[in-house]
């Protein structure tokens, strides 16, 4: 069985994993995210010692970013001008490569999540196919042909502009580059500074979920018209509260209002909008997609 290592690194945290596939994970570890030099050691340690008993093949890393995924660049496979303090312009790719002397490759984080979804959870068979996470932030991956969607930069889905009804809600947003662009509305920080409480712990019937739904739709139906997608997929910490699939399926199919006639929509959209199949294993499951696909181009 060819096995591959899988490294999910996240702002917070990172996983690490030596695996097949979902029910073939032979090693696994996480921990918090410290400096670059300390944090990429402990990846580099993790698949070290465990080397000889499960030797790796190629080495997938879905990533937080921004990333540059240009391979003419001079940058490529650096993590380029994230805020995080410490790691801008760090490069995560070529120092866990040459580290562990094993092909490598790097996409982003939600890239890796909607391929590890893609081939496992509930995109399998739905081309192309879309995954969004809503959670501390807001990011967007897409699988077209079979691969993630790459471009002049990578997808930002998070931060597309999206009607804000000022009366409605006069909260400004919280994004420091766009202020009320979908990230700056919706995400996490967004719910907590709107209404001072993180959002799980305001009750159901809360006004703010059904202000949510309105802007995880408004997201969604843009996404509907503009990639045309089998399948989208939500995730993150946001979306944990279940209710909100019942609501944005509700919304998406009235703002699409009958345009896009696909019964997987007027008729199905309980299954077309559904929740991660991998649950909180899509991004490091997705990095082994990255590392087998890695191995079958080359």
């Amino acid at each position: 069985m060819t096995l591959f290592g899988g490294v999910e690194a996240g702002g917070t945290k990172f996983v690490c994993i030596i695996a097949s596939k979902p029910d073939d994970i032979r090693a696994e570890t996480r921990f918090p995210t410290t400096t670059p030099a300390e944090t990429l050691g402990r990846v580099i340690d993790f698949f070290q010692r465990n080397s000889r008993r499960y030797p790796i093949s190629a080495l997938g890393i879905s990533c937080f970013g921004p990333v540059d995924l240009d391979t003419s660049s001079p940058t490529y496979g650096y993590i380029t001008t994230t805020p995080k303090p410490g790691w801008a312009q760090t490069d995560i790719l070529h120092r866990l490569s040459d580290a562990l002397k094993t092909p490598a490759i790097l996409d982003t984080d939600v890239n890796g999540a909607a391929l590890g979804e893609y081939r496992w959870g509930a995109g399998q068979g739905a081309d192309p196919c879309l995954y969004l996470t809503i959670g501390t932030g807001i990011g967007g991956g897409g699988i077209v042909n079979g691969k993630p969607i790459h471009g002049l930069v990578h997808p930002e889905m998070g931060h597309m502009r999206l009607p804000h009804d000022w009366q409605a809600d006069p909260f400004p947003g919280w994004c420091p580059y766009h202020g009320d662009c979908f990230e700056g509305l919706a995400a996490g920080p967004a719910l907590e500074k709107r209404w001072g409480r993180r959002g799980e712990t305001l009750p159901k019937d809360h006004p703010a979920w059904e202000l949510e739904a309105r802007y995880i739709a408004l997201a969604v139906s843009n996404l509907v018209v503009a990639f045309s997608p089998r399948k989208i997929i939500l995730g993150g910490g946001v979306m944990a509260n279940q209710q909100l699939f019942t609501r944005v399926r509700e919304e998406v199919v009235r703002l699409l209002n009958g345009y896009v006639q696909s019964p997987a929509i007027l008729e199905h959209v309980d299954e077309y909008i559904v929740p991660p199949g991998l649950g909180a294993r899509s991004g490091v499951l997705g990095a082994i997609a990255l590392a087998e696909q890695l191995v079958l181009r080359e």
